[in-house]
């Protein structure tokens, strides 16, 4: 019968979190923040860390400051045992899992408000507690954990580029490393989210990529961008979705392009079907 994987050691507090550092071997670390229910995308992000780095932390915190009162910070998957089985399989060295009173003790008084492209009027314009939320709680993950570098997924593209931002302006000395999509056989990205849909919300939700995947092919063969931006759109209302944007962007900043502008480019989406609010993103 084969061996049982050795579980990963779990730390709670800084103190727990420093002496665990401290004890394992000499050698670059690599930390891959999640917010845990855990699935194949994060574990590729656990996977490319092992390919980078001696050691391996992923943090596993539901951050509550990045959520609006009328979110789903309460009903967030939590799967705490699921989780560390899998990154048992995967050979995790460390699991960095502080409680909301560890991260954010009585008198936390300190924000980060980021700028550039966390004000590109895309996630912001929607969500605009969201990024301080994430620039801060990273910060501080940075600085407890102190990587060498830090895997972040492209799906959330937007937050790729504001965190790695970040790190460059505030010296934190972690290079932050993106990793490609992965997604079902049909093309939905991976999601923690995609647990809340209905089966009949499930079977439409591919209609995000397939309609990214055509406006690129469109703008590629010549269209002009208005209008392969709003085939786009249009299918994605047609199949049922509330659309919040689906724009081209420069990929380095996210600032707006025009029909003139040259690569790189990113395509990027956010919609809700249901109750469930998806984003996706493609390079074009």
């Amino acid at each position: 019968m084969a061996a049982r994987p050795r579980t990963p050691k779990v730390a709670r507090t800084i103190v727990a979190l420093r002496k665990a550092l401290d004890a394992r071997p000499l050698g670059s670390v690599a930390l891959v923040p999640t917010m845990g229910a855990l699935h194949a995308g994060h574990l590729t992000l656990v996977r490319q860390a092992q390919k980078r780095a001696r050691r391996v932390v992923v943090s596993i915190f539901v951050n509550p400051t990045q959520f609006a009162p009328h979110e789903d910070f309460g009903s967030y998957p939590r799967t705490w045992n699921a989780d560390i089985a899998a990154l048992a399989a995967e050979k995790a060295d460390l699991i960095w899992a502080p409680t909301p009173e560890v991260m954010y003790p009585q008198g936390f008084a300190t924000r980060i408000e980021p700028d550039g492209a966390a004000k590109a009027g895309l996630e912001d314009k929607f969500r605009p507690h969201f990024f301080g939320g994430v620039a801060t709680v990273v910060a501080k993950l940075f600085t407890q954990v102190r990587p060498d570098f830090a895997m972040f997924g492209e799906k959330d593209y937007q937050q790729l580029c504001v965190v790695t931002q970040m790190a460059r302006d505030l010296d934190l000395g972690v290079k932050v490393v993106g990793v490609p999509t992965v997604r079902e056989k049909d093309g939905l990205a991976l999601s923690s989210r995609n647990a809340y849909l209905a089966p009949i919300e499930r079977a439409v939700a591919p209609v995000l990529h397939r309609s990214l995947a055509t406006c690129a092919a469109d703008l590629k063969n010549g269209m002009e961008l208005p209008d392969a931006l709003a085939r786009g759109r249009a299918a994605i209302e047609r199949a049922g979705f509330k659309l919040d944007y689906f724009e081209l962007r420069q990929a380095k900043t996210l600032a707006p392009v025009s029909a003139h502008d040259k690569g790189p480019l990113r395509l990027l989406v956010a919609a809700a079907i249901g109750k469930t609010r998806l984003i996706d993103n493609i390079s074009v």
